[in-house]
């Protein structure tokens, strides 16, 4: 797959890290966002995991807040947990217009693929709500599934799932049923160019999985086969 960036934003990102080099997120040294001591200290997810949503446990087949949950999504897959300097770079990357991080944590994804391979034909960013694209001027699952793309060879379709409803930032949303309730509806698929595809859908967080399951259901619908979630970090 070719660059997401134009050569001429190329240029300028290559020009603008000549002038302003990088800083570590985490410690503030110049050289990357985040630096080797840093990246040593991200907080891994390691086995055994939930099959279904990622989370660590002990050794089960399916943690408590999974069993007997019907969802659309085949599994979720995270490198991290939502801590320390992973949860600053996504806050960065989402809140601050750091858009320059999202090759680096993408290159954490693509690390993960390949010690831990989904079933993938193509990409599919969770999108966000026009009126809050507005507001950021960009989608930063879109940045990571773009960058990821690139990394992977796999194709990137950002405009077949579309939110249409605007609801409170998942974050917000006090328990697992209030995030259930926050996204019933709230996607559609336009076309049926994922008919017969196996899906990854990428995003930076996931909590209890509301989303990504909600997406899942809306491409399953469409007739997506498989509709796996890959994100950056897993919040507890």
């Amino acid at each position: 797959m070719a660059d997401v960036l134009p050569p001429i934003t190329r240029f300028k990102r290559v020009s603008l890290d000549l002038l302003f080099p990088p800083w570590c997120i985490g410690c503030g040294r110049e050289g990357g966002y985040i630096c080797d001591s840093c990246y040593r200290q991200l907080p891994s997810i390691s086995p055994p995991i939930c099959p279904r949503c990622g989370r660590p446990l002990s050794p089960e087949n399916l943690c408590p807040g999974c069993t007997g949950e019907q969802s659309g999504i085949d599994g979720i897959r995270s490198p991290f947990l939502f801590n320390g300097v992973i949860r600053r770079a996504i806050h960065e990357l989402k809140y601050r217009n750091l858009r320059a991080l999202a090759p680096s944590l993408a290159g954490f994804l693509h690390e993960f693929l390949i010690d831990s391979p989904l079933p993938g034909d193509v990409l599919v960013p969770v999108p966000i709500h026009r009126k809050r694209l507005r507001e950021r001027g960009y989608n930063q699952s879109s940045l990571l599934a773009h960058e990821l793309g690139r990394l992977c060879g796999l194709p990137v379709i950002d405009d077949s799932l579309i939110r249409r409803s605007y609801t409170p930032s998942q974050a917000r949303a006090s328990s697992a049923a209030d995030r259930l309730e926050n996204v019933a509806g709230a996607f559609t698929c336009l076309d049926k160019r994922l008919r017969e595809k196996q899906v990854i859908l990428i995003d930076d967080v996931s909590t209890s999985g509301a989303t990504l399951s909600a997406c899942a259901g809306v491409l399953k619908s469409a007739g997506a086969v498989t509709v796996w979630g890959l994100v950056l970090a897993l919040e507890l």
